[in-house]
């Protein structure tokens, strides 16, 4: 046999057998080994902006967000429409319980109370309006994102046929009460649910009821064990570094123990303190 065939078969058998290897060990990565966690928008979350708009959403997007979350109500007609509170008195012109309005009342209000002038004429957003500006925005930028649907009052059917509408059902990560999940999940079995978890000592009922995408683990009870655990069942863990958690240092220290999704109030403080990592 030639030598010089023998030396390049024996050299590319080699290679390949180190390619094999490495996407062995690839595999048996576990999740935590995510360099970057995900940032999510919580209502949108810019400052200076009123909450849960389309204008904060859209700015949200602009800063490269992985989620916007977002609030989900039904009117008394049965609408969809975006407000994190049950009544519309804090954000919003109105008064009262959103769901005793129908929506041709809830789009003659503000949603820009208290805002500057410029977004005094910031309506309070449809379910549908929202699913239309993050589609259109994902088909123009490599960036994508995705919904973190927090199902305040709203019936799973109805959410999922406006997600699906939009093709973004496949994507969203659903929060709520792990009733609520497991209907949606009945409608939905590859949907994207996520409990929230506040003791560890709750993770194998859960995990064994639900079967969750990921975890909303309260930010008190991030340890690098936890992470790993719940990481090492292909489960994410998302957490909230709102209020006294908003640091830099907080930032980084959820980092590096593996968190997979950051939700802040402020986006570009995140996304500064992960580029010192």
């Amino acid at each position: 046999m030639n030598l010089k065939y023998t030396t390049w078969a024996s050299a590319a058998l080699m290679a390949l057998e180190i390619l094999l290897m490495t996407g062995r060990q690839m595999q048996a990565q576990p999740m935590a080994t995510r360099q970057v966690p995900g940032v999510s928008a919580h209502r949108g979350a810019m400052p200076g902006l009123p909450e849960n708009t389309l204008a904060s959403f859209k700015a949200a997007l602009a800063m490269g967000v992985d989620y916007i979350e977002i609030d989900v109500r039904t009117s008394q007609d049965g609408k969809l429409f975006i407000l994190h509170d049950g009544n519309l008195d804090r954000t919003t012109t109105g008064s009262g319980p959103l769901k005793a309005k129908t929506a041709a009342e809830l789009r003659l209000l503000s949603a820009g109370k208290g805002a500057d002038e410029a977004y005094r004429q910031e309506k309070i957003p449809t379910l549908d309006e929202v699913c239309r500006l993050l589609s259109d925005w994902n088909k123009t930028h490599r960036k994508k994102a995705s919904l973190y649907v927090d199902c305040k009052e709203v019936a799973p059917a109805p959410l999922l046929a406006t997600l699906e509408k939009y093709a973004l059902a496949g994507t969203s990560v659903f929060y709520g009460s792990d009733d609520y999940l497991a209907a949606l999940r009945e409608q939905r079995p590859v949907a994207r649910i996520m409990p929230g978890l506040t003791s560890e000592a709750d993770i194998e009922a859960k995990v064994a009821r639900l079967k969750p995408y990921a975890f909303d683990v309260k930010w008190q009870a991030l340890t690098p064990s936890l992470i790993k655990r719940l990481h090492d069942q292909h489960i994410r863990v998302f957490s909230d570094a709102l209020d006294y958690f908003e640091t830099g240092e907080q930032y980084r220290s959820a980092a590096r123990n593996g968190i997979d999704v950051i939700q802040t109030d402020y986006v570009q403080r995140v996304k500064e303190a992960l580029k010192e990592q």
